[in-house]
């Protein structure tokens, strides 16, 4: 096994010996007993002559193989999602086409897919009417649905600047879900993920906001497919979960407790949209054709190592998880760079990355050790450890 010098928090470095076994990544089919996507992210082009801070170069080829990769492992892909860094370098001109390509390659192999509609193209500068995110809702969810593609109605930053009482959310929100083709999975972000969503539903208090979204999805639960809540609070999902219509399904977005609530209790349990999924694809593909063989310890097993790194990914600020997401792809081989829109991989200090190294090689995470050992060396020497 290799041994590297890393960089530690307490300021020096230190010799690290990789101990970890890779977990098998082989090609399987979807679980039966939960459903599981994967919020996927994008692979920049590192050659495109752009200002990253107002610009967007997608690497075409890269992102969809990587979708392709996930598909493979039996995981539905959660596509243009905020780990697609949707509000952090992709526009929605640029979402478009991602949306259009994925939903595109989805067909052809047989994947399942469903993707972010937000309001993303209002001008953030610029003040907005309820009419106006509605108007821009409805454009991104004709735009998915005119695809083929499944919607995820995201959290709007748009909405939550403009709203000024728990009304406002409920009146856009009837709008839309009265219009969908098809149920469509709502998304909860909370604000460890985005400030701007701060008081979302018109409530600073979560069991006030929590109750009015329950409303809006008790009135539409035949146009809902399930929600997804990104509050990294187990207790306050699993109370959700409990209070929601029969045949709305809870999606944990939970990437600090995904393993206790999918395997759930007394029969109740939570499905998976997680962003974490893109980093640990093949554990969570075992893990969940573990469960499906109703080998609940094994579940365990493979999933609970995984923990330690999925909280360190997203640590606060949490918004800047999606560099360790795309730092993992890059020491995995699923790119062969590490450099993202808007230029994020700088968002996370060399010694977060150097734990990151350390916390995926002892979870089996690192699909090729020795090569996953020479792209941190390249990392560690553009930052000065040699």
């Amino acid at each position: 096994m290799q041994t590297l010098l890393l960089p530690r928090s307490f300021g020096g470095v230190e010799a690290y010996r990789m101990v970890g076994t890779p977990i098998e990544t082989a090609p399987c089919q979807p679980a039966t007993r939960r459903i599981a996507y994967a919020a996927a992210h994008v692979v920049a082009d590192p050659l495109a002559d752009i200002d990253p801070s107002s610009a967007t170069a997608v690497d075409w080829d890269s992102t969809l193989a990587f979708r392709h990769h996930l598909w493979s492992l039996g995981l539905s892909v959660a596509e243009a999602m905020d780990t697609a860094q949707r509000g952090m370098g992709l526009g929605w001109e640029t979402t478009k086409e991602l949306i259009s390509r994925s939903v595109r390659e989805a067909r052809a192999c047989g994947g399942a897919i469903a993707c972010g509609a937000g309001t993303d193209q209002l001008d953030g500068s610029a003040a907005h009417t309820l009419k106006d995110v509605q108007r821009a809702y409805e454009e991104q969810c004709e735009f998915i649905e005119g695809t083929g593609g499944r919607v995820i109605l995201m959290a709007s930053r748009a909405l939550a600047a403009v709203a000024k009482a728990p009304e406002d959310y409920a009146a856009v929100y009837d709008a839309i879900l009265s219009q969908v083709s098809q149920p469509v999975i709502l998304h909860w972000l909370g604000d460890m993920f985005d400030p701007a969503l701060t008081g979302y539903w018109g409530h600073l208090d979560v069991a006030a906001a929590m109750q009015v979204c329950l409303d809006v999805i008790h009135r539409h639960a035949a146009n809902i497919d399930g929600i997804k809540i990104s509050l990294l609070d187990a207790d306050l999902e699993v109370q959700m979960r409990r209070m929601l219509p029969d045949g709305v399904k809870m999606y944990t977005g939970d990437d600090f407790n995904y393993p206790t609530l999918i395997l759930g209790e007394d029969g109740a349990y939570s499905h998976a949209l997680l962003g974490i999924f893109d980093a640990i694809a093949p554990a969570a593909a075992q893990a969940l054709r573990a469960l499906d063989a109703g080998d609940e310890a094994r579940f365990r097993e493979i999933m609970d190592p995984t923990v330690g790194l999925s909280r360190h990914i997203f640590q606060a600020p949490t918004r800047f998880y999606k560099t360790g997401v795309v730092f993992l792809a890059y020491l995995n081989g699923h790119q062969d760079h590490f450099r993202m829109v808007g230029g994020l991989e700088s968002m996370r200090s060399l010694v977060h990355l150097s734990e990151l190294f350390v916390l995926a090689d002892r979870a089996g995470l690192l699909a090729d050790p020795d090569a996953a050992s020479e792209r941190m060396r390249r990392v560690l020497a553009i930052g000065g450890v040699v």
